[in-house]
This record gives C-alpha cells, structure tokens and sequence, in this order.
C-alpha cells in the first residue's frame, strides 16, 4: 500500500525513533491534516475527528499520542489566549506566527521577519539565546475587521 506524502513523514519519523506506526497515531495525526492544513484544534476537537473517521480514540490516547508527536516535532501546542485550552496543530517553522481574530476566532499563519528580528535582537542585545519562540497577534481579521 502506498502511503500519503504526510502519512509517509509521519511513519518514518516514528520509526526512526523506535516508534510504531498505531491506529491511534494515524487517527491522531489524520485529525489534524483533515482537510484544513493549518487546523488549530483543542485535544476534543482532535477527538470528535478521530471519531468522525471511525477510530473512536480517547482522550487520555490522544494525549499520549500527540506528546510522542510533539517529542518527535511533528506537532505542536500553543496557547493562543490566556486561560484557553491548548490547540494541537501540525509543526511549523518559528517563522510562522499566528495571527488570532478576536471576533471569529481564526487563527492564520504569517510568513515574515519578524520572529528572525526578535531572535537576533534577543541575542545581540541580551545574550538570550531563544531555543523557540511563541508569538501570538490578536486583533481582527480582514472578514471582521469592521464589526
């Protein structure tokens, strides 16, 4: 059977890390591609499309699963406002910043300089030497801006 280009990633990360390829992972890892590459979902929203796929994975599996991802660099947890609960997504860049609309809840990637700028101003200027960096920009998207 040939695998999808993504599925393909993701059975060959976990192997090389002495991983098999479970139902679960699949389903997990489906979840978050299904249809909307740039998905942003709560561990629920992860569990409602395993569901909707027909492999009905659990909670306390898909925690399990998406931290050997996330160990893997697979996948990703941010915290796009405070006291929300965490979103899944697949791993980006750092260059990649979201952008979240604070009337719809949207959440979009942007592709720029800045995080490079912060990098380098963090180690220039300070030392700091930034292992990842988390940037979040609320405001309002271009469907909301005018409510």
């Amino acid at each position: 059977m040939e695998l999808a280009e993504d599925e393909h990633t993701l059975v060959v990360a976990l192997r090389d890390a002495g991983h098999r390829l479970t139902d679960a992972r699949r389903a997990v890892w489906t979840a978050l591609g299904d249809g909307d590459s740039d998905a942003h979902l709560s561990v629920d929203d992860i569990v409602e499309r395993t569901h909707a796929q027909g492999a009905g994975v659990d909670r306390a599996t898909a925690y399990r699963a998406l931290g050997l991802l996330e160990e893997l660099g697979l996948v990703r947890a941010s915290q796009l406002d405070a006291g929300a609960p965490v979103q899944w997504e697949r791993a980006h860049p750092d260059e990649h910043f979201h952008l979240r609309c604070t009337v719809c809840g949207d959440v979009e990637h942007h592709v720029g300089t800045l995080v490079a700028t912060v990098r380098e101003h963090l180690d220039a200027g300070h030392g700091f030497r930034a292992d990842t960096v988390e940037l979040t920009v609320h405001g309002r998207c271009a469907r909301c801006r005018d409510h």
